[in-house]
């Protein structure tokens, strides 16, 4: 069922883990930003207010953070904010850098990076990375090819 009713484009949901409220991006205030409802539509509030443009907000499995991609002035960025918009940190930066989604343990983040094309036709290459949500430890995942759109199997009990 719809949840919003706005001119604006309201794309990119995540429900929190006990399904109470749904994160989610919008240009309702003139640029990208994201904001967190209740799930049955109601008690919309705006969350970020850095510049740029916020993207693909995901909701942790413990429920306690927000992990987002932004664009500021050519830069891509994977970052993480409480639920209710404080503490924002950037955690990756790079030419294209997207996808974030969350480790099962909700502590480490998984997402992709794009290299720039180069003069002479090269680069371009994507690749995945993770890193802890310090910002510490990052680390390429070697595929047998290029990857991009992560996603984390389930724990298994």
């Amino acid at each position: 069922r719809q949840l919003t009713n706005s001119r604006a484009i309201d794309t990119a949901p995540s429900y929190s883990p006990d399904g109470k409220r749904v994160v989610f991006e919008s240009n309702r205030a003139g640029r990208q930003q994201i904001y967190t409802m209740n799930s049955d539509g109601k008690n919309v509030q705006r969350i970020s207010y850095g510049e740029g443009r916020y993207a693909t907000p995901v909701w942790s499995p413990r429920g306690d953070i927000i992990a987002f991609t932004k664009m500021h002035r050519g830069t891509f960025y994977i970052g993480v904010m409480n639920v209710d918009g404080t503490g924002e940190r950037l955690l990756a930066e790079g030419f294209l850098v997207e996808g974030p989604t969350w480790a099962p343990n909700g502590r480490v983040l998984m997402y992709f990076k794009q290299e720039p094309f180069n003069s002479e036709g090269g680069g371009g290459e994507s690749a995945l990375y993770r890193i802890d949500i310090t910002g510490y430890n990052e680390l390429q995942i070697i595929t047998p090819s290029q990857a991009s759109d992560p996603a984390w199997s389930p724990l298994r009990r």
